[in-house]
């Protein structure tokens, strides 16, 4: 199997993503995820590889909400970050994301885990690595797809108008250096794994995105 992961970007992405992309760490990436696919149980599905884009035009975009890997278990990763399918049970840390909103803005949670709904209003769900071999958390980390998602987030710092960064935990923080435009706002906190007990609940990030989407004019994402 030989993909061509720029290829399968949608044109949006591709065409503000690629300025900030090395040929060779991609030539080097698309190889490795290729024989992945190709060799071993991967999720997501291809088809769902590049779903958060896919969802979400650049142009669109008003939140980005960032996490690390895809789930590594079977059925669950389908290409947005902390999402699952509807039929899914839902996981921890999204179970704590759900208790968040609605301790902060008093919104019922969807019923499900799948987050698609606020994908189509322009929240980017975005994981830092966008694939991973089953049953093995962090298995596809530092081949280069860090790079690639960084390219997503330097084309979103790109735009003219502002965007809502979200980054919960360690890793994600660590994308801050990447928002240099000051139009833009970054909201920080800690991971919403249950296995944090601190820095994410009591954090209100929903309602700091509502400030923030309602000073720049841009709108509201109904959350529910």
């Amino acid at each position: 199997m030989t993909l061509d992961l720029l290829g399968l970007l949608p044109a949006g992405w591709r065409e503000r993503m690629e300025p900030h992309l090395d040929p060779a760490t991609v030539a080097s990436l698309t190889a490795f995820v290729s024989a992945e696919y190709e060799n071993e149980t991967v999720f997501p599905p291809l088809e769902d590889l590049f779903t958060a884009f896919r969802l979400c035009p650049l142009e669109s975009t008003r939140v980005l909400i960032l996490g690390q890997d895809p789930y590594h278990k079977q059925g669950q990763a389908h290409g947005l970050s902390f999402s699952v399918r509807p039929g899914v049970s839902v996981p921890p840390s999204l179970r704590n994301i759900y208790k968040e909103l609605h301790d902060d803005l008093g919104v019922t949670p969807p019923k499900n885990g799948d987050l698609t709904g606020w994908a189509s209003q322009g929240v980017l769900m975005l994981n830092a690595v966008l694939t991973v071999r089953a049953g093995k958390p962090g298995s596809h980390a530092n081949q280069g797809w860090e790079h690639f998602t960084d390219a997503a987030i330097k084309a979103l710092d790109d735009l003219p108008y502002p965007v809502v960064f979200v980054l919960w935990g360690s890793y994600a923080r660590k994308k801050k250096v990447l928002v240099t435009n000051p139009k833009h706002v970054v909201l920080e906190a800690g991971h919403p794994s249950p296995m944090n007990p601190k820095g994410f609940l009591g954090s209100r990030p929903f309602s700091g995105i509502a400030k923030a989407l309602a000073d720049a004019g841009r709108g509201q994402v109904n959350w529910s």
